[in-house]
């Protein structure tokens, strides 16, 4: 019967004694014995073979056929090592002496195993570089981590090292060139390592490094300078010499790190060295922070899309005949559960995440409703205006053009009737689009003026070439004007070079009457501030125009 198997079986009892005794084997059974360290068996000593293991699981299967039936082992280590699968299967009792007997096959997963193996080597390492890939570096992450929960120490941290402008550089010169590039940057990170530092390609353009501490985080940043270090000679693709720069992300292993949760932590620390320029530590206060500008973004979104925010309208007062001119819309948020929310909080993650071309369209559509609303109470064109902000992302981003004209059309007013303020920084960004978008606005007889004037970096050239109606000077101008001879110095300039250019000024942050009367003094055209009134809902807006319509002096009191 064995004979006839085309795999290697054997037909294994016990003897009177209770010894397993090997009864019947086929060749194939001896040609496989007899290439393993175990050639006890073939003379049927199973008890001084190498795997004693292999004699418990018999005995035991005999004496209960229902138990385990199966075993994996390996003959030696090494290369030479050869994988075994022992199979258990029950056989009739032998009729003579009434003793169990099981059937025993020898299955030689050598091939099996050693594929296995190359099959996890390839998948746990990128192709391009030979580097460990993700996967790999998270195991041994985990592996460190659990080295460390058992010490109870801190010895390890992760870096993540990302290559500045790839894609530039990818798309400039094409695929074949970045991966050139990005093999002699590994080859240049692996330079730069110690001995038991691991490296790996975690991403496109994104390598991670596990490295020991000795003396905590100074080793990390240790690590992160030699890595700058090394990289500070330019690479040479084809014909040219190209300098790569690299952010470079730090967060420290503590016992009970999961591997994918520090590995995210240094990717936090690395968007934080983009905009910082050097290496960063991860730090959980800022994770916080990123965490809390994450919920606004979705509290916003919601707030959006039910119509929760509110605009409120700052009175900008003529500072000669001391009446209202216009208003300035400013967007307000009261959250039902966390209550008022800070538009310096809520504004820059709208900027981020693009909400702010909802916020931005929402806002341009409101206020001129609002204004169109206050005429319709009055029953005539009030001689008012009301300025909204862009913000340097819409101008980018947006058709403003049609935003602007799309709420004229709705409320029905004039384009004289609105004010467009953009900051420098929405001209400095993109020059010629900035032009197009003032000329667009010019089209439909906007005002156009410039926030925050003597805060950012545009050239006095601007300020000459562009249809700029009004400069508003930044009230860190205004409000140190009484003590700082500088301020009162920039503030004369500001009004001196508006003046020349035909352009009328208002002056933000006015506090006091001495503020809004020495700039009276100087020539400002308007101004608003707390002294006058904070921002002030639709209805209080419009009663406290006319209440400054009842007294026309120069300068009033809120």
């Amino acid at each position: 019967m064995l004979a006839a198997l085309p795999i290697a079986a054997a037909i294994v009892g016990l003897t009177s004694k209770g010894v397993l005794k090997l009864i019947e084997r086929n060749r194939r059974f001896d040609e496989v014995i007899a290439q393993t360290n175990d050639a006890a068996m073939i003379g049927g000593d199973f008890h001084h073979c190498v795997h004693l293991q292999i004699a418990q699981l018999m005995t035991d299967f005999l004496a209960d056929p229902n138990g385990p039936s199966e075993l994996d082992f390996c003959d030696s280590e090494g290369i030479g090592a050869r994988h075994f699968r022992i199979k258990l299967a029950p056989l009739q009792r032998d009729t003579l002496r009434d003793r169990p007997r099981c059937l025993i096959c020898l299955v030689d997963r050598t091939v099996e195993v050693l594929a296995e193996r190359s099959l996890r080597a390839e998948m746990l390492r990128d192709s391009l570089t030979g580097l460990p890939n993700r996967v790999s570096f998270t195991e041994a992450v985990e592996t460190a981590g659990m080295l460390a929960a058992d010490r109870r120490s801190q010895d390890h941290a992760v870096l993540v090292v990302d290559m500045r402008r790839f894609s530039r550089i990818n798309e400039s010169m094409g695929s074949l060139a970045g991966d050139e590039l990005l093999i002699t940057f590994a080859r240049r990170l692996i330079s730069a390592l110690r001995t038991g530092d691991v490296l790996a390609r975690t991403g496109g353009n994104e390598f991670g490094i596990l490295v020991g501490l000795k003396r905590g985080v100074d080793d990390a940043l240790a690590a992160a300078e030699r890595i700058q270090d090394v990289m500070t000679a330019p690479f040479r693709l084809s014909e040219l010499e190209i300098r790569v720069e690299c952010a470079i992300g730090v967060a420290l292993m503590d016992s009970g790190h999961d591997p994918e949760e520090l590995f995210r932590q240094a990717q936090f620390a690395v968007k934080q060295a983009k905009t910082l320029g050097r290496p960063q530590v991860y730090e959980p206060k800022e994770a916080s922070a990123a965490r809390r500008r994450f919920s606004i973004e979705t509290e916003l979104r919601r707030a959006l899309d039910k119509d929760q925010l509110k605009l409120f309208y700052q009175p900008l007062i003529d500072l000669k005949s001391g009446e209202v001119a216009g208003f300035e819309a400013l967007a307000r948020w009261t959250h039902e559960d966390r209550g008022e929310i800070s538009p310096v909080e809520f504004i820059p993650v709208a900027e981020e995440s693009g909400l702010i071309l909802t916020l931005g369209r929402w806002a341009m559509d409101k206020a001129a409703r609002t204004l169109a609303e206050w005429d319709a109470k009055a029953g005539a064109k009030l001689p008012l205006y009301v300025g909204v902000n862009l913000s340097a992302i819409q101008v980018a981003r947006d058709n403003i053009a049609d935003v602007v004209s799309s709420a004229l059309r709705s409320s029905g007013l004039g384009g004289e009737r609105l004010t467009l303020e953009l900051t420098e920084s929405s001209i400095v960004q993109d020059p010629a689009r900035a032009t197009r978008v003032f000329e667009a606005l010019k089209a439909l007889d906007a005002t156009v003026a410039m926030d925050d004037f003597g805060t950012g970096y545009s050239s006095l050239a601007y300020l000459q070439r562009l249809p700029i109606d009004v400069l508003k000077i930044d009230k860190s101008f205004v409000t140190g004007m009484m003590l700082d001879p500088d301020s009162i110095a920039i503030v004369r300039a500001v009004l001196s070079l508006a003046d020349a250019l035909g352009m009328s000024t208002t002056a933000e942050g006015i506090e006091s009457v001495e503020l809004a009367t020495t700039l009276a003094a100087l020539g400002c055209s308007s101004g608003q501030g707390y002294f006058f009134a904070k921002p002030l809902e639709p209805d209080a807006a419009l009663a406290y125009w006319k209440s400054r319509r009842r007294g026309p002096s120069k300068v009033h009191s809120a």
